[in-house]
């Protein structure tokens, strides 16, 4: 088996600088939420206007001075990375056309480079065959209001009826905006003149709202874009969807697949494939810390429960008792079982947690190490070997 990879970053700063220095075409970031993903990616977009123009000095509303002395005005800095995340949905808000409630619309915030020479670029028959992939429902672009009208025909009888200004849901909506990024995208690969700008493209969590359906859609169609032989744009994707991420991993064989953590030291990077991040591999790591720390609280039982149950699961079991080897006989076994399911349904909280007994120290101890010996898992999934943070 490889050796895992395993870095630590006492800021995101370090940790977009490791990742604009990799040579890889294609990282694929796994992280729960409230990790920082989406802080991630705009630093990783700042970075980028940092790196290229490298001023001396930066403040807004003035100019930027460059090392050998020239000035450039501040708007018209250039960046190097097209990113989608939370910040891109925002470009888009709905005018609901409270007063009258029928002209419902998507505005379009044009002060942005995202929507840079648009007018020019057809971008409704760009974006057509790639919203048909996922919905029913058509839109028109005005570009003189700068919104966006949606309609949806309907068959009535032997008449088609067209409605216009609709309200589309918010998984529409999203696939709409993911779309609209897609067509960018696809200019940026194509070096259209308007986005030859675009040396990095940064994806952070566009599934949102998304059926496991259209999020597997979503996957497949990204990849098929770029890994294009004409694309030269690396790509940074992030997301904390367990299935986006395995259809992505499938679909990137040689791409580098990281897990990210965030602690109270900064941040850690480990590699993974497509699957062994999964939930319970991070509760066995922290399970076994509180074990060798002797820092064992209540709510622990519930994380052992949790952990057995996942386990009963994938091998077939209807028990999480039947994951459960014990050294001894029946009643043992059934002694275990009760502590489990006893201590598991209480109200036990991280945020006020009481430490166990001895005695059901000993009881959780003698549960989760039987568990560890019986179903084994690479020991570099727990060493301390961690390399210093990257200051």
């Amino acid at each position: 088996m490889a050796a895992i990879e395993h870095y630590s970053f006492l800021t995101l700063g370090d940790f977009v600088t490791h990742l604009r220095g990799q040579e890889k075409k294609v990282h694929l970031l796994f992280a729960y939420n409230g990790t920082g993903k989406t802080r991630l990616s705009m630093k990783f977009k700042d970075a980028g206007k940092k790196a290229h123009q490298s001023p001396l000095s930066f403040q807004d509303g003035e100019n930027i001075v460059f090392q050998d002395g020239t000035q450039m005005a501040v708007d018209t800095v250039i960046s190097d990375t097209l990113y989608f995340n939370a910040f891109t949905e925002d470009l888009f808000y709905w005018d609901n056309d409270l007063e009258n409630d029928t002209e419902r619309v998507l505005k379009i915030n044009q002060d942005s480079k995202f929507f840079e020479g648009l007018p020019e670029l057809e971008m409704e028959n760009r974006i057509r065959p790639l919203l048909r992939r996922y919905s029913d429902f058509d839109f028109f672009i005005d570009y003189t209001k700068w919104h966006i009208m949606f309609t949806r025909e309907e068959r009535v009888d032997e008449e088609t009826i067209t409605h216009e200004f609709i309200k589309v849901s918010r998984g529409e909506e999203r696939l709409f905006i993911w779309c609209f990024f897609l067509a960018i995208v696809q200019l940026a690969i194509d070096k259209q003149e308007a986005y030859d700008w675009v040396n990095y493209i940064y994806v952070d969590d566009p599934i949102s709202s998304l059926d496991d359906h259209n999020a597997i859609s979503v996957a497949h169609h990204l990849a098929q874009m770029l890994k294009t032989e004409e694309n030269e744009i690396k790509a940074v994707i992030s997301t904390h969807h367990a299935l986006f991420f395995n259809v992505l991993c499938n679909e990137f064989r040689s791409a580098k697949k990281f897990f990210i953590k965030k602690g109270k030291d900064g941040y850690t990077l480990k590699t993974t494939t497509d699957s062994p991040f999964i939930y319970h591999i991070t509760l066995i790591q922290e399970l076994k810390r509180a074990v060798e720390n002797d820092r064992l609280f209540t709510y622990h039982f519930n994380v052992l429960r949790t952990i057995l149950e996942k386990a009963a699961n994938f091998h077939g079991f209807s028990r999480f008792s039947d994951c459960m080897e014990i050294d001894g006989d029946d009643e043992e076994r059934t002694l275990h079982s009760r502590l489990v399911n006893i201590m598991s349904h209480g109200a036990y909280s991280l945020f006020e947690p009481v430490e166990m007994v001895e005695e059901n120290k000993e009881y959780f101890k003698n549960i989760f190490n039987n568990y560890l010996s019986n179903y084994k898992f690479n020991e570099l999934l727990f060493t301390d070997e961690n390399p210093e943070p990257i200051a």
